[in-house]
């Protein structure tokens, strides 16, 4: 007799939920760029594949079968930016230390311990007076991340932060101005330093390189990026691949207490 129970275990739900968390952060990575079109022609083929073989079709089944066997490594051609994208949101995510049942379990692994607090009033003077006086600037605040990649792209500064620091690096006519500054541990680490640019095709055509800079760096690490507009003087910060624009000084200050305090 025919058993229409199916036996589901604890181990298959966990198991399902797991395929589930990746699958959609795989989809997060990717959404609003070129590799969507991509990884939906790569899975109609695979579905062409799985048909092929139902039905019997053995020589276009062995035909498409060649083209899976070696799939893996276009895998990793193809997506490569998406999948260093991937394994760099698995290194630096703070979701352990965030939720209940991490905390006090994965503290000792995951949380860095930072001896200096973020000097959060000078950054603020700085982007006002830089918004009125419409200088562009780029400023990049470190986490869990340091970002030292990034850092030794450009010219070490190693200074500790205060408004006329950051205001000097970002006048018109000094040779540091063009880049980012990355900060870390309430330190200039560095100055004119190069960051990758978001691949979102949804990104807002009439933002500029600093903001495209700002939301390609914090999709692929956990840092802060602080934008002060060249064209409008007005003053934005990007998280997580998100963008918030013209903030008021007061904003930003609320925005930056909530990460670094």
């Amino acid at each position: 007799m025919l058993n229409l129970f199916i036996t589901i275990k604890f181990i298959d739900v966990i198991d399902v939920l797991l395929v589930a968390a990746l699958i959609y952060q795989l989809y997060y990575l990717i959404k609003g760029t070129v590799a969507v079109n991509i990884f939906v022609g790569i899975l109609l083929f695979y579905l062409l594949w799985i048909a092929v073989k139902a039905l019997n079709m053995q020589l276009f089944g062995s035909i498409l079968g060649k083209f899976i066997d070696v799939g893996f490594i276009a895998l990793l051609i193809v997506f490569q930016q998406e999948l260093r994208r991937f394994l760099l949101f698995i290194g630096t995510s703070d979701f352990f230390t965030k939720s209940k049942f991490g905390k006090g379990l994965f503290d000792f692994k995951w949380q860095v311990t930072t001896e200096t607090s973020l000097d959060i009033n000078a950054i603020i003077k700085a982007c006002k007076h830089m918004g009125e006086t419409k200088t562009g600037a780029l400023i990049i605040i470190t986490k869990n991340n340091d970002l030292k990649f990034y850092a030794n792209t450009g010219d070490t500064i190693d200074a500790k932060v205060s408004g006329r620091m950051i205001e000097s690096i970002f006048y018109k006519n000094s040779p540091l101005h063009d880049g980012a500054v990355i900060i870390s541990n309430n330190v200039i680490v560095a100055a004119r330093c190069v960051l990758p640019v978001t691949e979102n095709n949804d990104f807002p055509a009439h933002l500029g390189m600093r903001h495209r800079a700002a939301v390609g760096i914090t999709e692929n690490t956990d840092a802060v990026a602080i934008i002060v507009s060249e064209q409008t003087g007005e003053i934005s910060l990007s998280k997580e691949g998100d963008l918030k624009y013209s903030l008021s000084p007061e904003r930003l200050k609320e925005l930056l207490e909530k990460e670094f305090n």
